[in-house]
């Protein structure tokens, strides 16, 4: 190559650089926060506990205490805490290949699914079912926030869903700087609030315990029932798709060194595949809440959480302070999470959308859309059918992010069929892989079919099993059928230095781009079929008469 690399400096790109006169727009936009593209190294500042406590600042959300809560109602205390512990199990197994990768790689979990068995347009698919995921949950939480509102203040449900709409868009437009930042301050006031009136129902009534573990449900039979405990499972396993947005965090990970590897695994381990431990434990305290409370406020109010903590407070707090307390709850609550939704969620469609029209709109475009999206869910009261809506999800998350994790952790690793470092680039992958794409579609096609009981009403509460289960078998079974040959379509980008330095990580050696002139790190380029120079990974995105994309080769 004629273009001369040189290391990249350990700052942040400077403003004059951002500014800098350039054909292609959108990828100046775009380094804000390195949207649609590998994080480099010069961007990456933060300590490996600064990243994971930002990560799991965004699960402060409610919407586990609604979950656990339903669950509890529905099948008893028992079959709830089994369903929530099954759940626990798979979400953290299928979410530590994930988290390492994108820890590991500086790359978001959409990049991570076109190498890994799914192919540059074939991710598209589960693009969108991340991006539906976000809405959802973005809707789940603002119902909950604009439930405090009406209960502390006094507004109508509608004019709380849309100040829980709009009061998040500032605060999205800033990227990860604001994040990190909202995340890190709101984090303490957060746990205190949530756990102390928690410790003191237990400690100044222990019979809540009791009352807690001996209730059985609505149906009234107790014990475990493998039913009940599946059902209960799939509603939880729709939050599978939370290690999304947990990589949206992680890709901006420090290089891993030997001087650093404790805390960088503490942090990718605790804020990657974790944070369902504390997801679990706000669930199970969802049901704890709502058992405590039933007799106050009945069954169809025990699921909010404004609610549950409502009765909490009010147990061990002076009545004036009660309500202030809870709603204070509720929208910081609503706030770290959805900022995160709307974030995540606006980078997952921009994806789709500059990948298949080969142009990039700016991100707050699809910002907007992303909470049109989750206002018309909560318009539509949503929370009345919430666990419906979360169960047919999971089916498809499931499917998407076991066929990811099954790829990465076997074809990868044990069957070396997939290769083991990632690739996202257009040009270097086959636009659809059979390995993933036909994976995910059988397993999501068929468990929603048994969801939706064409299957027979037997097999109905195991559609979340037979989404992983099968996801986990055709995997492998494609890549063996296939010899691994769709994975690259070529297999040499052009440029003789290493993706990757001497410690393992992604090389912080940069190039300039010869479309939009702007500067970037190794990973994120690649060599100019019809120039003697390089193009970096959204200018190929971008190209539509595919001028700059390298032509085909046969991979060794």
């Amino acid at each position: 190559m004629s273009t001369e690399p040189r290391l990249a400096e350990a700052t942040e790109p400077g403003p004059e650089q951002r500014a800098a006169p350039s054909p292609d727009q959108a990828a100046k936009e775009t380094l804000e926060d390195y949207t649609l593209r590998f994080a480099p190294r010069s961007y990456r500042r933060w300590t490996p506990m600064v990243v994971a406590t930002t990560a799991l600042g965004g699960i402060a959300y409610m919407a586990d205490f609604s979950i656990g809560a339903g669950i509890g109602l529905a099948h008893g205390t028992g079959n709830a805490l089994v369903a929530i512990a099954v759940a626990a199990v798979v979400i953290f197994l299928t979410g530590f290949p994930l988290a390492y990768y994108g820890a590991r790689y500086n790359i978001d979990l959409d990049l991570i699914t076109r190498g890994s068995g799914f192919g540059y347009y074939g991710s598209v698919l589960t693009s969108v079912i991340f991006a539906s995921f976000t809405f959802i949950f973005f809707a789940l939480e603002g119902s909950i926030m604009a439930q405090g509102l009406k209960l502390g203040l006094g507004l109508p449900l509608w004019l709380g869903y849309a100040l829980s709409t709009l009061m998040v868009i500032p605060l999205v437009i800033y990227g990860m700087k604001a994040l990190s930042k909202l995340q890190v301050w709101t984090t303490p006031v957060w746990l205190v609030l949530m756990i102390a009136p928690l410790v003191y129902l237990i400690t100044t009534d222990p019979g809540t315990i009791d009352r807690f573990l001996s209730y059985a449900g609505t149906d009234g039979e107790g014990g475990i029932n493998t039913a009940s405990v599946l059902l209960g499972a799939g509603v939880c396993l729709s939050l599978i798709a939370q290690i999304g947005e947990q990589i949206d965090y992680l890709r901006f990970m420090p290089p891993k060194t030997e001087a650093n590897k404790r805390t960088w695994w503490t942090a990718v381990v605790m804020a990657g595949p974790g944070w369902v431990v504390l997801g679990a434990l706000k669930q199970a305290i969802g049901v704890f809440l709502a058992v405590y409370i039933l007799a106050k406020v009945g069954a169809d109010a025990a699921p909010e959480p404004i609610q549950q903590f409502k009765g909490a407070f009010d147990a061990m707090m002076p009545s004036w302070l009660v309500l202030p307390l809870a709603v204070a709850l509720v929208v910081i609550s609503q706030i770290k999470i959805n900022v995160t939704n709307a974030y995540s969620g606006s980078l997952a469609w921009t994806n789709s959308f500059t990948r298949v029209t080969k142009h990039y709109p700016g991100r707050m475009i699809f910002v907007l859309v992303n909470l049109g999206f989750a206002l018309t869910l909560m318009e539509a009261d949503m929370f009345s059918f919430l666990n419906d809506i979360l169960g047919f999800y999971s089916n498809c998350a499931i499917a998407w992010v076991v066929t990811v994790a099954t790829d990465i952790g076997i074809n990868k690793y044990l069957l070396k069929l997939s290769p083991l470092q990632p690739e996202f680039r257009r040009g270097m992958l086959y636009a659809v892989n059979p390995v993933g794409v036909v994976a995910f579609v059988a397993a999501s096609g068929l468990s929603i079919a048994m969801y939706f009981h064409a299957l027979g009403d037997t097999l109905q509460p195991y559609s979340p099993v037979a989404a992983a289960v099968i996801a986990f078998v055709l995997t492998p079974l494609m890549a063996i059928v296939t010899k691994g040959k769709y994975y690259l379509r070529r297999t040499d980008d052009g440029i003789n230095e290493p993706l990757l330095d001497g410690d393992g990580n992604p090389s912080a050696v940069t190039y300039e781009c010869h479309v939009c002139r702007q500067e970037f790190e190794r990973p994120d380029v690649a060599a100019c079929r019809t120039h003697d120079a390089v193009v970096c990974s959204l200018c190929l995105s971008t190209d539509k008469a595919a001028d700059h994309v390298l032509s085909a080769a046969p991979a060794s």
